[in-house]
Order: C-alpha cells, then structure tokens, then sequence
C-alpha cells in the first residue's frame, strides 16, 4: 500500500530535470529486469517475473484526438512449462513432491484436445527458433524435425494452477509437415486430465502506463487512465507517482489500476563527489572519485 516507504516526494533536483521525461526514457531503454520488477513489484502484482516470457515497452503511444499515452508494456504471460529430461512428473502436496506411476499418468491423459497449429510453412532456421523458444534441446528438436511421415514428438509439461505455480502435468504430442518448398508446419495436440491448456506456452498481455504529475487529482488521474484504456483497449493499467496517499492508493487498485513508485525508474544523473553536498556517502569530497553517474547526486549548492 502506499505507506510503503518507496512512496516519498522526488527531490527538487530531480524535478528540475523533468520527472515524466526521466521515467519515460527509462521505459524506453529499460532491460528486462527494469520490466520485469515494473509488472512484479506493482501494488497489486501483475505477474511473477519467473511467468514473463517476453517483455517490451511502447512509449508516447497515440490515443486519439492528438493525445498520448505515456507508455505501454508487452509481454508475453507463461501458461505452460516443458518438463526438463529426466525431471520426474509429479505434484507438489505440502511442500513435498509426489512423483507419479504410470497408472496415475495415464489418468492424466484421459481427455484429448483439437489439433492446433503452432506454426505454418515456416522456414528451417524459423522453425528451430520457434521450438527453441519452447525449451526443446538440440536433440528433441532433430527428432522432431525428422519423425516419419505420421509420427508424433511425446513430451510431458506443467500448466499453471489457480495460484501461479507450475504443477498440473499434461502430455503432448507435436509432428512437423515437411513441403516441397522446404518449409516447416508444426502441429500439436494436448492430452489432459480436465483443463485443456489454453496456449502452447505463453499468452500475450498489454498494460497501460500512466506517470502521475503530483499536481492533478484524483480524479483527472482516473479520467486520463480511463479514457486512454478505452481507446487502447487495454484493461490492465499502472499508475506511477512519487507520492500517494492511502485513500487515492486504494481507490485507484479498486478501480483496477496498479500503483508504482516513479524512484524506482529515476535514471542517474551525472555526479561530481568533489562538489556533492551529500556528506554521508563514503565518496564525498574524493578527488579521484571512480563514480560518474550517482542516483543520489546532490550539488552542495541545493543542499539543505
């Protein structure tokens, strides 16, 4: 909630550099870890970092009537787990791991799915990319890409349960239809006990980024991130701001909306220990200072 303690003003040196740029340009040139903790570490969470496949950022997205949204991020939510070789198939029950016998395993495969295609009339080095992707190794991808006509791949997975843990075992059965033209179609089918995986490995999901200014309400706030999700048609959103109160918090997770702190994304700015008026760092006042960019660079002539 926002009386976590990551949720304080932003300096006045940092508003000087313009607070919604700073944030912006670190979505635009965030790395995975930078999107993953955005997503992860959001009141309330939006996904573990261990279920994001992929991850990406769009930034000053176009809405309509000549406005913008601040950013939105992509990624790609994992549903499915390829089980490792030599990994048992099993369920965890009380923090203890039970590894099944073939009776139990046949139970598991009762119900069979549609065929589905997972890609089509791909090229080679496509096809060993997409089922790399996947987590086949090297050599559970030869024997797929050379089964004889009407042979299938067998491989067990684990599909995601109600709470985020990979631990309902299914089998499945993928071939590969080789062309004249030497592309690659593969096909897949699932076998299961009651759900039917939704995907082969991972959904793709969006999520709207808004950067609160401290001076709009409460209300300006919600209007921007409801007319922009609408015309987007986004629903998941997260609101980053530097400070937050518990009512404005609350009423913006009971609208659907994350919150985030904005000095989580604050870049570093360049820094000179010399004239640093932040006594406290072991750094300060050191001539040959190895420091050249500092999140808590502060000149002695803004020190209060």
């Amino acid at each position: 909630m926002p009386t976590n303690p990551l949720f304080y003003p932003i300096s006045d040196s940092t508003r000087v550099s313009n607070l919604h740029d700073q944030i912006q340009i670190a979505l635009a040139i965030a790395d995975r870890t930078v999107l993953q903790s955005l997503l992860e570490n959001c009141i309330p969470s939006l996904a573990k970092g261990q279920h994001i496949h992929a991850i990406s950022t769009q930034v000053g997205v176009p809405t309509g009537n000549q406005q913008t949204a601040d950013g939105i991020v992509h990624f790609e939510s994992m549903r499915c787990r390829l089980v490792k070789p030599g990994e048992p198939i099993g369920f965890s029950v009380a923090g203890h791991n039970r590894t099944l016998d073939s009776r139990e395993l046949s139970r598991l495969t009762q119900h069979e799915s549609d065929m589905q295609i997972l890609g089509s009339n791909l090229p080679l080095a496509l096809t060993v990319s997409l089922l790399a992707e996947s987590g086949f190794r090297s050599e559970q991808i030869d024997e797929i890409l050379h089964l004889p006509c009407n042979a299938w791949h067998k491989s067990w997975w684990y599909a995601i349960d109600p709470g985020g843990n990979f631990t309902m075992p299914f089998l499945r059965q993928i071939r590969t239809l080789r062309f004249p033209d030497g592309t690659f179609t593969l096909q897949y089918k699932d076998f299961f006990e009651q759900d039917n995986p939704k995907c082969f490995i991972s959904t793709a999901q969006r999520v709207l980024v808004l950067i609160k200014p401290d001076t709009q309400s409460f209300g300006e706030t919600l209007r921007q991130l409801n007319y922009q999700r609408e015309a987007l048609g986004i629903h998941q959103a997260i609101l980053i701001c530097s400070t937050i109160s518990d009512l404005e918090a609350q009423g913006f997770i009971n609208q659907g909306i994350s919150v985030y702190p904005a000095v989580e994304l604050i870049l570093p700015t360049q820094s000179d220990c010399i004239h640093c008026g932040r006594k406290e760092c072991a750094m300060n006042g050191a001539e040959d200072s190895p420091v050249a960019l500092c999140y808590g660079f502060l000149p002695e002539s803004e020190f209060v």
